[in-house]
């Protein structure tokens, strides 16, 4: 099955379906991530803060798979936003990742009431490493509307992505508005709120009509959307379930009643970009 692919405004493309792996201990990573490339995945989106990149490098190491057929992301971790420090871990992540470049990094979140405020320095940094060949692109996580504003005011230089959390729960919708505005491609983080949404009676009775689960006609409403999305499951058949999606469709009436569910705030199920600050120790 083809995963079809989404043109960033850097003119590169992105595989629109990726295997995600937060919260996968990294003792299980390389496997993890093996059994994913097995399923059909070749987009994988990781992070320093996950503290599973080597895996990840194992896993690719062992899977001989061309390089050019791969999409790997990776992220700042917060406590490296300083730009001699975001040099010094990009590094770093090559090294576990075991590749010669990334073709994303991102700035995993905009930590505004930290480092004095001052995260246009950080995003320098990332233009930098692209610019050595670190990177093929670069963008950024949990950025809100007017934290691209201020990236893009200030350096000219605009981000590939905004990776946010976006779900039938929480539309995110000022963001996604945003985003689009300045044509940065949506990555939706927790696509099915953690789980939040499989019991929904609207998605239930949808996945009921068109023969699908609940997980697979939320992830196709994201799709449908046209956002960038990676579940992570460490079961081989919930991976090949969220892997087929492109042999059915929802119809109009059917993505705007899944997308009639947003609560708004209420729907947030991760920390707010405006006050997060959580740098690791």
């Amino acid at each position: 099955m083809t995963v079809p692919t989404i043109t960033l405004n850097d003119q590169t493309t992105i595989p629109q379906l990726g295997f995600g792996v937060f919260q996968v201990p990294p003792e299980e990573t390389a496997a993890t991530v093996t059994k994913a490339f097995e399923a059909g995945y070749r987009h994988i989106d990781t992070a320093q803060m996950y503290g599973n990149e080597q895996g990840v490098g194992d896993a690719i190491a062992a899977a001989g798979i061309a390089r050019d057929e791969l999409y790997v992301t990776t992220k700042l971790n917060n406590g490296f936003h300083r730009p001699d420090d975001a040099a010094r871990e990009l590094a770093v992540s090559l090294e576990k990742l075991q590749l010669d470049r990334v073709d994303l990094v991102l700035i995993h979140w905009p930590l505004p009431t930290e480092y004095d405020g001052d995260f246009v320095s950080t995003w320098r940094a990332l233009i930098d490493f692209q610019k050595s060949g670190g990177a093929t692109s670069i963008g950024v996580s949990n950025f809100q509307p007017e934290h691209l504003d201020r990236i893009i005011d200030e350096t000219g230089v605009v981000p590939v992505v905004n990776q946010v959390e976006v779900h039938p729960y929480f539309g995110n919708q000022a963001v996604r508005a945003a985003s689009a505005g300045h044509d940065i491609a949506v990555e939706a983080w927790s696509p099915i709120a953690q789980g939040g949404v499989l019991d929904d009676s609207a998605i239930k009775g949808i996945a009921a009509k068109v023969e699908r689960t609940p997980a697979q006609v939320t992830l196709r409403w994201h799709i449908q959307r046209g956002d960038i999305i990676f579940p992570k499951s460490m079961n081989p058949e919930r991976m090949a379930e969220n892997f087929a999606l492109f042999d059915f469709e929802l119809s109009a009436d059917d993505v705007a009643e899944i997308t009639g569910l947003d609560k708004g705030e209420d729907g947030r199920t991760g920390p707010n970009p405006d006050t997060f600050d959580y740098i690791p120790g």
